[in-house]
């Protein structure tokens, strides 16, 4: 243990030439250090959507708890992630446990960070989507105005799984839903993966989340959407064809 304050630095990184399977990566550096890779080199950070939210899991409060900042390019449970340990102590915060499921010990200290610099950093990085392309903040959008108005896929026994811009096809969003829900997947009840593919053009971002998402409400997306989730078993109960793949 140190009382040595560190500098935290939010890094977003976007592939330039994306082959498939290349993500958005969020990488933290200490003092201009990227601990990934010091710590972990088996697979890219987190995804930012999973990290930059308001009040988000990068928020530290009087209660510790455990982030994952980087996961094995197959799975964790194959090789593995990264997790740190984040809590507020008086006028710092610490980030400290670090923990690799895959493997015994982390070669990472504790770090301490000065509590009204640290929370600036990550409100700075929250705030800042000029690394979004068009599609990216499409989906953002899209996703947004779908989970603050479940109701609209609700109707059509839908319920949402997420809003996807994949890095490497710049103009297309994938939607994919659950029908009747994500709480049945839990249990033995038949259900359904559905995926709705999207063309985003250079019109206005928000414009256009708008239409998807009115255009969502109006119809049963089931009927447009191709099924990519589930069982061959759980369509013919549900009365919807298996796709059949090569």
């Amino acid at each position: 243990m140190t009382d040595t304050k560190h500098r935290l630095t939010l890094q977003v990184v976007v592939p330039e030439a994306a082959l498939r399977g290349d993500g958005v990566e969020l990488r933290p550096l200490v003092d201009g250090r990227d601990i990934l890779a010091v710590a972990f080199t088996d697979g890219p950070g987190e995804d930012p959507r999973y990290l930059l939210l308001p009040g988000g899991p990068l928020i530290a409060g009087a209660e510790p708890h455990e982030v994952r900042l980087a996961e094995a390019s197959c799975v964790e449970a194959c090789c593995g992630a990264l997790y740190v340990t984040l809590r507020r102590d008086g006028d710092d915060v610490v980030w400290s446990d670090w923990r690799n499921p895959d493997r015994d010990g982390v070669d990472l200290p504790e770090f301490r960070f000065d509590a009204g610099e640290y929370r600036a950093e990550v409100e700075r990085a929250v705030a800042d989507r000029g690394w979004e392309w068009p599609a990216r903040t499409v989906a953002r959008l899209l996703e947004q105005s779908l989970v603050e108005h479940a109701e609209w896929l609700a109707q059509w026994e839908c319920e949402l799984d997420m809003v996807e811009a994949p890095v490497w096809e710049p103009d297309r969003i994938s939607l994919f839903l659950f029908h009747p829900s994500r709480s049945v997947t839990r249990g033995r009840e038949p259900w359904l993966q559905f995926r709705l593919e999207l063309d985003v053009s250079e019109d206005d971002p928000a414009a256009q989340a708008a239409r998807f998402a009115a255009e969502l409400a109006a119809d049963d997306p089931r009927m447009i959407a191709e099924v990519c989730g589930g069982s061959a078993q759980f369509a013919r109960e549900l009365g919807y064809r298996w796709p059949q793949r090569p």
